[in-house]
């Protein structure tokens, strides 16, 4: 079935998977009106979002990179209002937020 959307990042089994971890946060508001639609269409089952959690904005200050990753980037905190608001409608939605508790300083390997 073709319907003029965004492509999916990953598409497996009617899960549809977005991977949003630096883009402005106005990319959410796309992926979540894609999921709506490929949902109503029966295409998708359920729509799937990992991003970062608000708390990794520490991790990048300490490592210098902390205006690289500002508060209109994506992150949980830009998503889930969405998401609570109805953006994706009928839409089932998993969201996975990376928090600190993921984080593996390696720098000295």
């Amino acid at each position: 079935m073709e319907s003029p959307t965004h492509k999916i990042d990953c598409y497996k089994n009617k899960v549809a998977l977005e991977i949003e971890w630096n883009n402005k946060d106005p990319f959410y508001d796309r992926d979540l009106n894609n999921f709506r639609l490929l949902f109503d269409l029966r295409a998708i089952s359920v729509g799937v979002i990992i991003t970062r959690s608000d708390e990794l904005q520490d991790i990048f200050n300490e490592l210098g990179r902390g205006d690289s990753y500002g508060a209109s980037t994506t992150h949980i905190g830009k998503l889930l209002p969405r998401i609570e608001g109805g953006s994706g409608a009928g839409c089932p939605i998993l969201v996975f937020g990376m928090t600190k508790n993921l984080y593996e300083d390696d720098s000295d390997v």
